[in-house]
């Protein structure tokens, strides 16, 4: 009996090593076998010499030595190459050959061409990542056969088409992303099928039509930004069933009609976009009941009404973006119970009333978005206490009183913005402490008093425009110092004595605008170290000079405007440099230039002999996006303000001096030329059929 049972135990062991022996060759053979299908693949690689791979041999044991490969029970498992500079295609990709494979991220790579019908055969596959790629082409319908895949990411590629309705049979699916491609069409239906989705990310594409009805079934999403798209119609009031949702982007598509209530129903909503869209209709009081949002963008909208009271309810609120709607009514005091608040962009709608004085209890506030509205009253004293303040609008409204020296508290701001509105008084001396201030625009109000010589502390200072006051006195000399300066505006002011004479090399300066002042003296010969100047207007003034022929060699000068002055004398040039060559704009009218007109002040003209649409408007890199150089030019006896000038407004004006002689032929090849002007001199006639001529 024992002798039967040893034989039965050695029988057992013999069939056990016979069963381990044919798992392990079946292991091994399988192994080889899939190791050899992926080395075909990447003989496809455009860039063989790539390191990463170089365990990539036959010599090495894929399962346990090659880069990115993970196996289990010897089959290949994962396949992760995300990152790694890889050239290819998929084409010779083994679909059919690896069984076992759950992961697969080929992300950050350049991996190009069409995702082939074949990835419907990899039906294990848990996780698919190709974002970051060239991948072009539409999205195979087989993708609708893996169905245990839980995570899809194809964004940032090329793939164009409809989404396939199949997408609907990924039940497994929690995160699907397919942003920024060119995907066209409708989101389908069957998207409302992902019962277990937690994120939906479908932005920055070419869809179009609604939101389906169903989105608003899936229970489970927590993030959707369907941002940036062609999208329309309104949106749906199931949206507001997605209990756990904390994101939802809606912005930059073409949504119309009110916000739906039920969106207040939302209460694990953290981030609320919807701005740039035509949603109209009130902002729903529900939207107070968002306890947990920190981030409520609904600007560049349709909106009207008043802002509801509720907001002030949001106290995690941290940015509050309302600008360029229809709102009305004043702006509500409870906005001071979002003691979190850092934004608040309220520009560009029809508020009215005083700003209230709750709005400078936020200190946590560092941007501050008032302008363009109808807001009357005074600066509110407890806005000293914003001292982390860095951008203060305050621009186009009807402001009144002085501007209060408490600004002066504010040593953190960058930019304070109070243009167009009924200030009066001085300009406060301590302005010049704020040290961090990059941008000071108060231009368009009744300021009187002498400009602070304080202000030439700010060595950060870009752009100072104090233009159309009742500013008087000299300009302190010390401005001419301000190397950060690049847009010095004092227009249309009293400003007497001369020009600051010490404009120094290196100087930023862009664009120097002191036309229509009291100015007296002769043109500083140190502008020339302006090398980047493009705007000069010195016009309506007293200054007394002969023609400036220096600034010719000003490599970038566009604008130069000297009318209207006690300039003298005949214009000459050597004609050895080239003078000019980017102007657009000279307007010399109105002074007492004689003799003849030199040849060589037209011939090297470039910016008035080819005409060039891709011209752009000078740019200010401390706020391009709110100053905007102007000049008044004159046609047919009319005055022209021209706005962002200048790229394609060319103009010669020589009118009321006293040349005489010939024309110069030269003119006639200023072809990008329109309005020429050399009407009350003692000129003789010529005529070009491409020009307004005023002689």
């Amino acid at each position: 009996k024992t002798q039967n049972m040893m034989m039965v135990s050695s029988k057992t062991f013999s069939s056990l090593q016979f069963f381990t022996l044919l798992y392990l060759f079946t292991v091994t053979f399988a192994s080889t076998d899939e190791a050899t299908v992926l080395l075909k693949w990447k003989a496809t690689f455009k860039n063989q010499n790539n390191s990463l791979f170089a365990s990539w041999t036959p010599s090495f044991n894929a399962c346990t030595d090659w880069y990115g490969v993970i196996c289990f029970n010897g089959r290949v498992n994962t396949l992760n190459i995300t990152n790694s500079s890889v050239i290819g295609t998929l084409y010779a990709f083994p679909f059919s050959s690896l069984p076992f494979l759950e992961n697969l991220d080929l992300s950050k790579n350049n991996f190009s061409g069409t995702i082939p019908l074949e990835i419907g055969n990899l039906t294990n596959l848990v996780f698919l990542n190709l974002n970051i790629n060239q991948f072009s082409g539409t999205i195979p319908e087989q993708i609708g056969s893996l169905a245990k895949l839980q995570i899809l990411r194809i964004s940032k590629n090329h793939l164009n088409g409809s989404i396939p309705e199949e997408i609907g049979y990924l039940r497994s699916l929690t995160k699907l992303s397919l942003g920024r491609n060119f995907l066209t069409g409708s989101i389908p239906a069957s998207s409302g099928n992902l019962n277990n989705l937690s994120f939906l990310l479908l932005h920055n594409n070419q869809l179009s039509g609604s939101i389906p009805e169903e989105i608003g079934y899936l229970s489970s999403l927590t993030e959707l930004e369907l941002s940036s798209n062609s999208l329309n119609g309104s949106i749906p009031a199931s949206l507001g069933n997605l209990s756990n949702l904390s994101v939802l982007y809606l912005y930059d598509n073409h949504f119309s009609g009110s916000i739906p209530l039920e969106i207040g129903y939302l209460r694990s909503l953290t981030d609320l976009q919807l701005s740039n869209n035509s949603l109209n209709g009130s902002i729903p009081a529900s939207l107070g009941n968002l306890s947990n949002l920190s981030v409520l963008y609904l600007y560049d909208n349709h909106f009207s009404g008043s802002i509801p009271l509720e907001i002030g309810y949001l106290r995690s609120l941290t940015d509050l973006e309302l600008s360029n709607n229809s709102l009305n009514g004043s702006i509500p005091a409870s906005l001071g119970n979002l003691s979190n608040l850092s934004f608040l962009y309220l520009s560009a709608n029809h508020f009215s009333g005083s700003i209230p004085l709750e709005i400078g209890y936020l200190s946590s506030l560092t941007y501050l978005y008032l302008g363009n509205n109808s807001l009357n009253g005074s600066i509110p004293a407890s806005f000293g206490n914003l001292r982390n303040l860095e951008y203060m609008y305050l621009n186009d409204n009807n402001l009144i009183g002085e501007i209060p020296s408490f600004v002066c508290n504010l040593t953190s701001l960058e930019v304070l913005y109070m243009s167009r509105n009924n200030l009066k008084g001085k300009v406060p001396q301590c302005l010049g402490n704020i040290s961090s201030l990059q941008v000071l625009m108060m231009s368009h109000n009744n300021l009187s008093g002498e400009i602070p010589s304080s202000i030439s502390n700010l060595t950060l200072l870009q752009i100072l425009d104090l233009g159309r006051n009742n500013l008087e006195g000299a300009i302190p000399q010390c401005f001419g110092n301000i190397s950060s300066l690049q847009a010095f505006d004092m227009q249309n002011n009293k400003l007497t004595g001369t020009l600051p004479t010490n404009f120094s090399i290196g100087s930023s300066l862009i664009s120097l605008n002191l036309h229509g002042n009291e100015l007296e003296g002769e043109i500083p010969r140190s502008l020339a170290n302006c090398k980047k100047l493009q705007v000069l207007d010195l016009g309506d003034n007293h200054l007394n000079d002969t023609f400036p022929m220096w600034l010719g060699t000003l490599p970038e000068l566009r604008v130069l405007r000297l009318t209207l002055n006690k300039l003298h004398g005949p214009i000459r040039s050597s004609g050895a440099e080239i003078m000019f060559p980017d102007l657009r704009i000279i307007d010399l009218s109105n002074n007492a230039f004689s003799k003849d007109l030199p040849t060589s002040l037209f011939q090297h003209l470039k910016g008035m002999t080819t005409i060039d649409q891709t011209i752009k408007v000078p740019n200010y890199k401390g706020g391009g996006f709110f100053y905007q150089d102007s000049v008044v030019v004159v046609t047919k006896g009319l005055k022209l303000e021209v706005v962002k000038i200048l790229p394609l407004y060319t103009v010669i004006d020589l009118s009321n001096n006293k040349f005489e002689g010939r024309i110069p032929s030269v003119l006639g090849d200023l072809i990008a030329l329109r309005v020429l002007n050399m009407s009350h001199n003692g000129l003789k006639v010529i005529y070009h059929y491409h020009l307004e001529i005023y002689l």
